[in-house]
């Protein structure tokens, strides 16, 4: 997002690109915007004990549901989507919501509140949580360009596209609890009869958030403090090696409706040193040791410290996004606490691997994230493993096999055939129409780097200072409005101290914000008046202006009919915000890109585009970052003439959308 030097594609590149959008101006349906509604979703409020308390502490007694716009979805084999087990396992599914998985973008409380007002409340059978530790730290992605092994390569090999951030984990104390409180709460009300929550943290603010669990939950619904322990490349501090999280095991229910799948695990060979080789157990009756049938065959149950691989040591299953759990650790935790076709939910679900377990082992599933890399990341690898399920279910029917059992509830054996895919679809879904163009934090970072802001990690409201003046960024998503000011002035309120001035960094201002920050200076004279506010307005600042000078990217793309089949041909790909930061990076030299397709992440099409909901027909998800979209596609085309949209998303996630009818 920073200023770029001017480039464009050829010219009759260019003019083949204004006739397609003017035919699709003249053909395509017209997108029509709901009309948002919001209701008030009643919060239960919390009755544990003991209870922690913080600066700001307030209860959570309601909270508005947003409406959510669908934007996507992916159906590969319609013949498949709908399974033998289907009619029974959706019949209480909210009819606000396609049958198969949920993703969702856009801020978490929102997005729980939206499920509670849909009817999904007491209807979630697992639920884990990977929140942010308030580690104080920026979490970025390292970004690197595709490189194909053929004759084209990038000029200048050892060059990146740099680092994305992806989120930031850095909280005034009072704000992270408050957040955590609000969030726990909502997902207790969502949370089954029975069910789970499984909440993943550290040592750092892990004893904080046990003490909401017992508050939210009640310390009688506790069940195991898991340790996950592993191996990590050690760092030089003078304590010793930090290799473990926690992970707190809240059931809803303290009765015999928990789920839980006994599972065994290989007795350590110094336990077995030490009892010489026999595993026994006191019977009460006798008062004597003896072994259980099933662990004569299958081992020691499964105890509280699972000794996991991080993902590091998994080349095939490493993403690039930041803080990624290792699949093994969330298969042990939906195998043992939930059967097939229930529901589990992950609402930080990151790079995905909440789901992806979950669709593996036939579970339904909903999650969201309010970072789009995560919601991209976590679609990705949806794409392929629902791809590979379809096809292999194609497979066995083709070839006369019956399909797979499902898993017997309660059944202990961890050889039990695996259970067949619950859904072999999803749709993805905004809630209270979050902008998914700007990532906040990344933002934040780019205008403060280029202002000169000095940041401050620790403040729960302002993001820097400027000299003797305190720094606030507005979302990107929207102008200054009266309604960031108004928070604004709370915000100067609670604070016991005055600044000098302040300074709000934004792109675009309402012209009731201007009349706003008018009235308020006008009371404020004088060169050592206090809290004063100045505005940088990103594209027309006259000393910080047009930093905001950003250039889309744009594809070259040919789609035609022939018969019957559509054609669709990406020619060229250009992302001038990949070209600046290479330009950045190489100094003096100048990297130049050979293929375009180094550029480009993934490529989806939809061959009957309606203007609002993308439904994917075809996906190009190369497995290896060594691997390049093939370019080229056909599809089956509808009798009817029809509008085809083809969807390029390159390395940073920026995405573009060319249409044309056929």
């Amino acid at each position: 997002m920073k200023r770029l030097k001017p480039g464009s594609l050829p010219k009759d590149d260019l003019r083949e690109g204004e006739v397609a959008r003017s035919r699709r101006r003249a053909t395509a349906p017209k997108a029509t915007k709901p009309k948002p509604r919001q209701v008030e979703v009643k919060v239960t409020a919390a009755k544990g004990r003991p209870m922690l308390m913080w600066v700001g502490k307030h209860p959570l007694t309601q909270v508005l549901g947003f409406p959510a716009q669908r934007i996507e979805s992916f159906d590969p084999t319609r013949e498949f989507s709908r399974l033998p087990s289907d009619r029974a396992m959706w019949k209480e599914w909210p009819i606000a919501y396609n049958k198969g998985g949920l993703l969702f973008h856009g801020d978490n409380k929102e997005i729980l509140a939206n499920l509670l007002a849909s009817g999904f409340r007491a209807k979630i059978d697992l639920i884990y949580i990977d929140p942010p530790f308030d580690s104080g730290a920026d979490y970025v992605r390292k970004v690197k360009l595709r490189r194909g092994t053929g004759k084209k390569k990038l000029s200048g090999e050892t060059y990146t596209i740099g680092e994305q951030v992806q989120y930031s984990d850095i909280w005034a104390n009072d704000n992270y609890l408050q957040f955590m409180f609000e969030r726990l709460l909502l997902l207790r009300d969502l949370l089954s009869d029975g069910g789970s929550i499984f909440l993943h943290c550290d040592s750092g603010k892990g004893h904080h958030l046990r003490c909401l669990m017992d508050e939210v939950f009640g310390a009688e619904k506790f069940v195991n403090e898991i340790i996950w322990s592993y191996r990590r490349w050690p760092s030089d501090t003078p304590s010793f090696q930090a290799m473990h999280d926690n992970i707190y095991w809240y059931t809803n229910e303290v009765s015999q409706k928990r789920t839980f799948h006994r599972r065994y695990e290989e007795a350590s060979d110094s336990y077995m040193e030490r009892f010489g080789g026999k595993t026994q157990r006191l019977d009460e009756e006798t008062g004597t040791r003896k072994l259980t049938v099933d662990e004569e065959t299958k081992g020691m149950p499964l105890r509280d410290v699972w000794d996991l691989s991080i993902v590091a040591g998994f080349k095939g299953e490493r993403t690039g996004y930041p803080t990624q759990k290792p699949e093994a650790l969330l298969t042990r935790i939906i195998e043992v606490c939930s059967n097939p076709r229930d529901i589990v939910l992950d609402c930080f679900v990151g790079s995905g691997t909440t789901v992806a377990a979950a669709q593996r082992l036939g579970r339904r599933w909903i999650a969201c994230d309010i970072n789009k890399g995560a919601i991209q990341t976590t679609s990705k690898l949806l794409h392929n493993i629902i791809t590979e399920q379809a096809a292999d279910l194609e497979r066995e029917q083709r070839e006369g096999k019956q399909a797979r059992l499902m898993t017997e509830v309660g059944e202990p054996d961890t050889g039990s055939p695996p259970a067949p895919p619950a859904q072999l679809a999803f749709t993805t879904w905004r809630v209270n129409d979050y902008d998914l163009a700007v990532q906040y934090g990344e933002a934040v970072n780019l205008a403060c780097d280029h202002i000169g802001v000095e940041r401050i990690r620790t403040d729960r409201y302002f993001d820097g200072k400027l000299g003797e003046s305190w720094v606030k960024v507005i979302p990107f998503g929207h102008p200054l409005s009266p309604t960031d000011l108004e928070e604004l002035r709370r915000e100067i309120d609670a604070r016991n101290e005055d600044a000098k001035s302040i300074t709000i960094v934004c792109l675009g201002v309402e012209i009731a914000a201007t009349a706003w920050i008018e009235e308020w200076n006008r009371h404020r004279k004088g060169r050592d008046a206090v809290n004063k506010i100045r505005v940088i307005e990103l594209r027309t600042d006259p000393k910080y202006g047009k930093f905001i000078d950003h250039r889309p990217a744009r594809a070259r793309v040919a789609i035609r009919r022939e018969e019957s089949k559509i054609h669709v041909e990406i020619n060229d790909f250009i992302s001038p915000t990949i070209i600046e930061r290479l330009q950045q990076q190489a100094g003096v030299l100048n990297p130049t890109i050979e293929d375009w397709r180094s550029m480009v992440d993934c490529v989806m099409i939809d061959s009957a585009y309606d203007g609002q909901v993308f439904n994917v027909a075809l996906t190009d998800v190369p497995e290896k970052k060594t691997d390049l979209v093939v370019g080229s596609y056909e599809l089956s085309a509808p009798a009817k003439d029809t509008t085809v949209a083809v969807k390029v998303v390159d390395m940073l996630g920026e995405e573009v959308l060319v249409t044309a009818v056929v």
